[in-house]
C-alpha cells in the first residue's frame, strides 16, 4: 500500500527535492496534497504531474485563478485557498506523512493541524518549533504522531543516536556543523547586498533561509530546534563551523566516542531518509568521492561578527516567549533587508531590540504564540521605521 503524502510549501526548494525523491520510489509514494504561498503556475505545473487529491494556494485572492487552471487542464484536483486551507491539506484524508516545508511562523499552524491528526511529520519548517516548542511536542504526543526532522544537521543528530543504542544519559554534547555562510572570510560587513547573502557557497536555498545562513540566525535556530527535538540543554548543544559541509553534524558520548554522518550536500538525502524511515532508500545524491574532496577543517563560529548565534542561545535560555519573538524579529528584519530597507548589519540590531523587550511568561496555547509573534513584529518594524 502507497504512503500517502502531503507537501506544504512544495514549490519551495524543500518541495521541490521531496517531490524529486517521491517520484523516484512511484511504487512506495502518492501524493494526496501540495500547497504553495501565491505562485499559481508553479503549483498548477504539479498538480498535472503528481495529480493530487488538494491543492492549496495560501493566498485567497489566487484561488480562482487555481480553480480555473485545475479546471483548465481537466483534473478532478479539488482547489482551495487561504491560511485555514493550510490545515486541511495537512491533515487530509489519506495524508500519511506531512512535509512541513513552508517558511517561517506561517507553518505553525497547519504543522499543528498535521500533529493533532496523527500524521508522520517531516520537519523542514524549524519555525514551528522554535515558536512553539512545547506545544508542538504536546500535540505530537497527543495526538500518537511523530516528528522527523528534515534540516540536515538534525537528520544527521538523528541518525547518530538512532545508531547508538541506549543514548540516553550517555551522550555529552551535540554539536552542529555550520558551513559559515558566504561572509565566513569577509571582515567588513557594512556593504552586503541582497544577492551576495543569498549567494550560499554549498547549498541551493530560498532567500529568506539564505540571509539566515549568511547571518547565522539559520544555526541559532537550530540550536534552539535541537534542544526541543532531542532534549537537550543548551549548555550541551555545540556549533562548529566546517566550511566544506560535509559532515552534517556530531554526536559526543560520555566515553569520548563522536558519531558523525557525513554526506554530499543535498536536501534529497535528509528527506529520503525520513520519507523511507526506518528503511533506507535511494535519494539521487551523489555519493562522496573520499579521494578527491579534500581536507575537512573545523573551527569556531565568530560570536563578534556573527552575534545573530549568541542571540539564539540567549532566548533558548531565556525561555519560549523569547523564542517567539527572535523568530518574529528575524523574520521582519530579514524581510526589509531584502527590501533594501534595512541594511545587513541592522538585522541583528533590530533582533537586538526586540529581544530586549520579550516577556517572560510562557505561551500557554498557539494564541499566545501568535500573539506574541505580532507584538514582536510590530516591535521589529517600528525600530526599522525610526532606522530609516
Amino acid at each position: 500500500m502507497k504512503n500517502g503524502v502531503a507537501i506544504l510549501g512544495a514549490t519551495g526548494s524543500i518541495g521541490k527535492s521531496a517531490l524529486d525523491v517521491i517520484a523516484r520510489h512511484p511504487d512506495r509514494f502518492s501524493v494526496v496534497a501540495l500547497t504553495a504561498h501565491f505562485n499559481v503556475e508553479a503549483l498548477l505545473a504539479l498538480c498535472v504531474r503528481f495529480r493530487p487529491q488538494y491543492a492549496v494556494i495560501a493566498d485567497p485572492a489566487r484561488e480562482r485563478a487555481l480553480r480555473d487552471g485545475i479546471a483548465a487542464a481537466g483534473l478532478s484536483t479539488q482547489a482551495l485557498g487561504g491560511g485555514d486551507a493550510l490545515s486541511t491539506a495537512a491533515s487530509a484524508p489519506g495524508a500519511d506523512t506531512v512535509i512541513a516545508a513552508i517558511v517561517g511562523a506561517a507553518g505553525l499552524v497547519p504543522t499543528l493541524a498535521a500533529a493533532r491528526a496523527g500524521r508522520r511529520i517531516l520537519l523542514a519548517n524549524k519555525e514551528a518549533i522554535v515558536c512553539a516548542g512545547s506545544l508542538l511536542v504536546e500535540a505530537v504526543r497527543n495526538g500518537n504522531a511523530q516528528l522527523l526532522p528534515l534540516d540536515s544537521e538534525h537528520s544527521a543528530i538523528h541518525q547518530c543516536l538512532a545508531g547508538a543504542a541506549e543514548h540516553r544519559g550517555g551522550v555529552r554534547r551535540l554539536i552542529l556543523t555550520a558551513s559559515g555562510g558566504p561572509f565566513r572570510e569577509r571582515a567588513d560587513l557594512s556593504a552586503v547586498t541582497p544577492d551576495q547573502a543569498c549567494a550560499h557557497p554549498n547549498w541551493v536555498m530560498g532567500r529568506k533561509i539564505s540571509v539566515d545562513s549568511a547571518t547565522l540566525m539559520n544555526k541559532g535556530l537550530e540550536v534552539i530546534e535541537a534542544s526541543w527535538l532531542f532534549g537537550f540543554a543548551p549548555a550541551t548543544i555545540d556549533v562548529v563551523v566546517h566550511p566544506q559541509s560535509v559532515v552534517h553534524s556530531m554526536v559526543e558520548f560520555v566515553d569520548g566516542s563522536v558519531l558523525a554522518q557525513l554526506g554530499t550536500p543535498d536536501m534529497r538525502t535528509p528527506l529520503a531518509y525520513a520519507l523511507g524511515f526506518p528503511q533506507r532508500l535511494a535519494s539521487g545524491s551523489d555519493t562522496l568521492d573520499f579521494l578527491s574532496m579534500g581536507a575537512l577543517t573545523f573551527e569556531a563560529p565568530d560570536r563578534a561578527r556573527f552575534p545573530c548565534l549568541r542571540f539564539a542561545y540567549d532566548a533558548l535560555r531565556a525561555g519560549p516567549s523569547a523564542c517567539v519573538w527572535l523568530n518574529a524579529a528575524n523574520e521582519v528584519a530579514v524581510e526589509a533587508f531584502l527590501a533594501g530597507r534595512l541594511p545587513f548589519l541592522g538585522i541583528p540590531r533590530v533582533i537586538e531590540g526586540v529581544l530586549a523587550q520579550a516577556p517572560l511568561q510562557a505561551p500557554r496555547s498557539i494564541d499566545d504564540v501568535l500573539q506574541g509573534d505580532a507584538a514582536a513584529r510590530r516591535k521589529a518594524g517600528a525600530l526599522i521605521d525610526r532606522s530609516a
